[in-house]
């Protein structure tokens, strides 16, 4: 399941692109099938990494890469063991939200992006997480877990104040709304619930398949119940110290 429309990428042969808080590699693998495009994964949970590093040694081996190189790090966002201007794209997808120190993880993902070049950020989306956070404490209080809902002047902010600028956004997701407001109703680890059991089929269904009625309707209830909010934005000439 991609958060990122990589439709909206340029990717060209030889861009280096960073997944800061990769997890277990969605967007990463997807990066890695675009034809020389060299892809970095950093992330804190070691099996996650591990997950990732599997994944794209299968690509590798299957032949459904396009010949760039790979490597997996253990590392924290807000220390990001690269060079200044090391990247051609930043992802970073579901993972402010989670960061103590957002300001300082902000200035990270772009003080390592070229100038010029495209930074993507997408967080849950207020109202939606809204829900989840009135329907669970457990949701939002667990060790790991979501810190904070941003509104999405907040997160421009922070991330202008970093050094970038907004060029589109969108919205992804709808569909997955309900199904996390129905765990959060009978706990959001509770994954033994019928309920839970039958949408999360039907979520998998629809991953798998695709079809063009739910594809239709996951458009059309986005820009209401969406539940992430994806940025598109470039580095400027100038970011935070």
């Amino acid at each position: 399941m991609l958060t990122v429309d990589f439709k909206k990428l340029d990717l060209s042969p030889g861009f280096r692109v960073l997944d800061a808080g990769c997890g277990a590699g969605r967007h990463l693998s997807e990066a890695f099938r675009h034809r020389g495009i060299d892809v970095v994964g950093i992330d804190l949970r070691k099996e996650d990494l591990v997950t990732a590093k599997n994944t794209l040694k299968v690509m590798q081996h299957e032949g459904e890469d396009g010949g760039g190189s790979w490597l997996i790090a253990k590392s924290d966002i807000t220390h990001i063991p690269f060079e200044d201007e090391s990247f051609d794209i930043v992802i970073c997808s579901e993972v402010l939200e989670h960061i103590p120190e957002q300001e300082r993880a902000a200035r990270e993902i772009i003080r390592v992006l070229k100038t010029g070049k495209s930074l993507i950020v997408s967080v849950p989306r207020y109202f939606p997480e809204r829900i989840c956070w009135a329907l669970s404490e457990d949701y939002h209080t667990e060790e790991g877990g979501h810190i904070r809902i941003y509104r999405r002047k907040e997160l421009l902010k922070l991330l202008e104040r970093a050094g970038a600028r907004c060029v589109a956004k969108d919205f992804a997701h709808s569909l997955h709304s309900p199904y996390w407001w129905l765990k959060c109703l009978v706990g959001h680890k509770n994954d033994n619930a019928p309920l839970v059991k039958l949408y999360h089929k039907f979520l998998v269904w629809d991953i798998m398949k695709k079809p063009l009625l739910t594809r239709t309707l996951d458009r059309v209830l986005n820009p209401f119940i969406a539940k992430s909010i994806v940025l598109y934005l470039k580095k400027g000439d100038q970011y935070g110290a």
